[in-house]
């Protein structure tokens, strides 16, 4: 690794050194936890689905209220307009009344006219029939006039009686025909009052009805807001069974089993002492407890999730990253990796799994390649703890720890953090001396545990 992100590294490790949430994690085995996630998966796509349900339902409900109220709709529109139209001809209908009315006033005049006139030319003839031969004689210079003017007063009299008549049809007809104007008008009038009821009706049903479609839209959002939660917390319980079968959760909790790992690693880099492996792991991850407090929602212990990998990585490991993760299926943006937080400022890390390696560490300086070609498993992993141990014992024997000198295994220990076996004054400077003292301190109370066979 490089000298740079070693030293950001060390003070990730001495946090991870002093969380005891983690020794309570460690009680469940990753076997157990998969089991527990499944089970809690199981249960939420059962409810998923029962939310699809009633999305679908409440989708259909939705849809018959709307149409219920388009309906509604188009008949309010279409009562409006007949009651616009019925008050039209109501209206219509008033002013033949009015000038019905007023030609049956005029007809009653001319009816008055002509009875009055008809009393004067009945009370001239009356006059004339009571006049005696000698008044006639008197009056008139002829006899053949008297009787032309009686003639004539007779043929007046029978025209104004047969006007009289014609008037008094007249009145008679209009009379008929405003009674039936005014049928018309009353009859149109309750038609426009039962339309303006049923216009009331009808919008007092509409608003109803739109009140329970807001009402089922609301409850529609709250399914698919419900839905979409049980949705994401179902993505990270997928996530985290995939990280079961992947991260360094595998690592073993017993000495026995550690020390079984550490001497087949120690082994297949050419002697490395086992103790020395697992001391160097101890101080790194907590012998992969803590692999990444940054990038790791859905992790049972993440401090701090919405811190991505971008965020607590240089940009030149991002494409060795994303490579790595997506070779393995993993996740880039929920997949654990070191970062160090004080005082608010987030401090550079991204180391990966139990031994911590960088990404461009573990692709680009062959250490992938290599622990691929002892295993023969491909891709390696380094969340893995067969991949992770074997990877740090190669590292340490590149340095000639596995000389099991005491003077070179510091050197590569030294190296392991600061990228050269010297302590110089940047690597002293970033921790390198209490690190280096760490580890071998660590691994001195494992070599003593390994020789009085207390493993």
């Amino acid at each position: 690794m490089s000298k740079f992100f070693k030293i950001t590294l060390l003070l990730v490790l001495l946090s991870a050194l002093v969380l005891p949430n983690f020794l309570g994690f460690a009680q469940m085995t990753p076997e157990q936890e998969r089991a527990q996630l499944e089970k809690e998966l199981k249960e939420l796509e059962e409810k998923i689905r029962q939310y699809e349900i009633d999305i679908t339902k409440t989708e259909a409900e939705k849809q018959t209220l709307q149409y219920r109220i388009n309906t509604l709709r188009n008949r309010i529109s279409q009562l409006d307009l007949e009651i616009r139209r019925g008050n039209i001809i109501i209206q219509d209908l008033g002013l033949q009344i009015q000038d019905t009315e007023g030609s049956i006033e005029k007809t009653s005049l001319k009816i008055e006219d002509s009875r009055e006139k008809l009393a004067g030319i009945l009370k001239v003839i009356y006059e004339e029939d009571q006049k005696s031969l000698i008044e006639i004689l008197l009056s008139e210079r002829t006899l053949s006039g008297f009787f032309d003017n009686l003639m004539a007063l007779e043929v007046l009299n029978s025209e104004s009686q047969e006007l009289l008549e014609n008037i008094k049809g007249l009145k008679s007809t209009l009379e008929s025909q405003k009674e039936k104007l005014d049928e018309g008008k009353d009859s149109l009038a309750r038609t426009v009052k039962v339309q303006t009821l049923q216009k009331q009706q009808s919008e007092e049903f509409k608003k109803e009805q739109e009140k329970l479609r807001n009402m089922k839209e609301a409850q529609y959002q709250q399914y698919l807001k419900e839905k979409q939660e049980l949705e994401k917390r179902a993505a990270e319980i997928m996530t985290r069974i995939t990280q079961l079968t992947l991260p360094g959760l595998a690592v073993p909790q017993t000495r026995k089993e550690l020390y079984e790992l550490a001497s087949w690693a120690g082994n297949s880099a050419g002697g490395v002492r086992p103790a020395l492996i697992l001391g160097l792991i101890e101080v790194e991850s907590a012998l992969g407890i803590n692999v990444g407090q940054c990038n790791c929602a859905g992790q049972p212990v993440c401090r701090y999730p919405e811190l991505s990998y971008k965020q607590v990585m240089s940009n030149k490991q991002w494409d060795a990253f994303l490579k790595i993760t997506q070779e393995l299926g993993l996740n880039p943006n929920t997949t654990p990796v070191s970062c160090y937080v004080s005082g608010g400022q987030v401090q550079m890390g991204g180391a990966m799994g139990p031994a911590q390696f960088m990404p461009n560490t573990w692709l680009n300086l062959g250490y992938q390649q290599k622990v691929e070609n002892i295993t023969g498993i491909k891709p390696a992993n380094p969340w893995r703890a067969r991949d992770a141990f074997l990877a740090a014992a190669l590292y340490l024997a590149n340095w000639n720890a596995s000389t099991q000198n005491r003077q070179s295994e510091i050197g590569a220990v030294t190296a392991y953090l600061c990228g050269t076996s010297q302590m110089t004054a940047t690597c002293n400077q970033a921790g390198g001396e209490w690190y280096r003292n760490l580890v071998m301190q660590k691994a001195d109370q494992w070599q003593i545990w390994i020789n009085q066979g207390a493993l």
